[in-house]
């Protein structure tokens, strides 16, 4: 069995959605883990298996190509699983006072704190990984009403491109699809202190992707 040790291209590119407009092609899905890795086995939907060893630090990218054969007429593309995403803008803070920015911040800071949800930080804009029900991180974000900022939810793959390799793994990597937390999953977003949780997640295989924005 070969080790495919390099992305050929992507699917997306204009230059291979030509090639591959009549390839038969076999998906390979990849989960937010398996995703995160330079190395491993996946299994494609025609059943064969591809084991993959890229260089250290390697990231694939929804749509790479790691088979291809023109004489057959066949190619193999990953696809990438991934769970949604908060992006909360704070851009709209710009050109206030530090006092307000400052306070704005912390009021932020403390909803995410409160309720035990991990963040990366990447300018002006804050990711939280889906670690609850949508509803409830929605409900959360309604009832602090925090003003200056938007809120939406995003495709996990749209979010990649911007992070580094140890922030994706801090998003995807305890996250679950549409997952139900049991403890801690406070709908009315009263704050709440706790000296101790224990998160229980269930997967869900479909995806809801919002497209609308919160303003306050």
């Amino acid at each position: 069995m070969e080790v495919i040790t390099e992305i050929l291209g992507n699917a997306h590119s204009p230059e291979w959605k030509e090639k591959l407009a009549s390839a038969h092609i076999e998906t390979l899905y990849l989960d937010q883990w398996t995703a995160q890795k330079s190395r491993f086995l996946v299994k494609g939907d025609h059943g064969n298996e591809y084991p993959i060893a890229l260089k250290r630090g390697s990231r694939v990218a929804d749509g790479d190509i790691i088979a291809y054969d023109p004489a057959n007429g066949t190619a193999a593309v990953l696809r990438l699983d991934l769970s949604n995403v908060l992006v909360i803008d704070m851009d709209g803070l710009e050109g206030r006072s530090p006092e307000d920015i400052i306070r704005i911040s912390v009021e932020l800071g403390h909803a995410i704190g409160n309720q035990h949800w991990p963040a990366v930080v990447k300018g002006t804009k804050v990711y939280v990984p889906l670690t609850v029900d949508k509803k409830v991180m929605l409900s959360v974000m309604e009832t602090h009403n925090i003003e200056g900022i938007t809120y939406s939810f995003q495709p996990g793959t749209d979010i990649i491109p911007y992070l580094a390799p140890h922030e994706v793994r801090r998003l995807f990597g305890g996250a679950s699809h549409e997952s139900h937390s049991h403890e801690h999953c406070h709908c009315d977003g009263h704050d709440h202190d706790h000296d101790h949780h224990h998160d229980h997640h269930h997967d869900h295989d479909g995806h809801c992707h919002c497209d609308h924005t919160h303003t306050h």
